[in-house]
């Protein structure tokens, strides 16, 4: 072979294992992997992926494509939403969610004031044991995800675990 080539066939395999790189962020595994590292850190068990629960997420995250808002879909499960202006990958919604604990206190259960640590909460839910995701790119060019948790968490009064 020529080494011209060589080096083309060579970016090439870069290039395309970039792709599935990227790609790779917001496949169900990734999410869940995203979801359990964080559930593993506070002694949590883990989450599995739920068909169900997913179709439930990419049904909302569909109706929010034409808006990108950030409106929950008041459904029967637990729900974490993420919007970006350029692409999001699942993965970094999720890390948004868990840096929200530097704002938990457990001892209280409540968040530091002025800050949000309910998306936290619920990825850490104990008794929340599946997941389903769903990401879409919305008409403005941004990204909208959602997550849902079966059964939900969130109640007022019980710590998440």
């Amino acid at each position: 072979m020529m080494p011209g080539k060589i080096s083309l066939a060579f970016f090439s395999l870069i290039a395309l294992a970039l792709i599935l790189h990227s790609r790779a962020q917001d496949s169900p595994q990734d999410y869940l992997d995203a979801h359990n590292t964080a559930r593993a850190a506070v002694g949590v068990g883990p989450l599995t992926w739920d068909t169900t629960v997913q179709a439930y997420a990419q049904n909302y995250a569909n109706q929010r494509a034409g808006d990108c808002n950030l409106v929950h879909s008041s459904g029967p499960y637990g729900e974490n939403l993420a919007w970006s202006s350029a692409d999001l990958s699942g993965t970094d919604a999720v890390k948004m969610w868990v840096d929200e604990k530097a704002y938990y206190d457990y001892d209280s259960n409540s968040c530091a004031a002025g800050q949000q640590c309910g998306h936290y909460t619920q990825v850490v839910w104990g008794n929340s044991a599946r997941l389903g995701c769903a990401k879409v790119k919305c008409s403005t060019g941004g990204t909208f995800i959602g997550c849902n948790y079966d059964p939900r968490g969130n109640f007022v009064g019980q710590k998440p675990y």
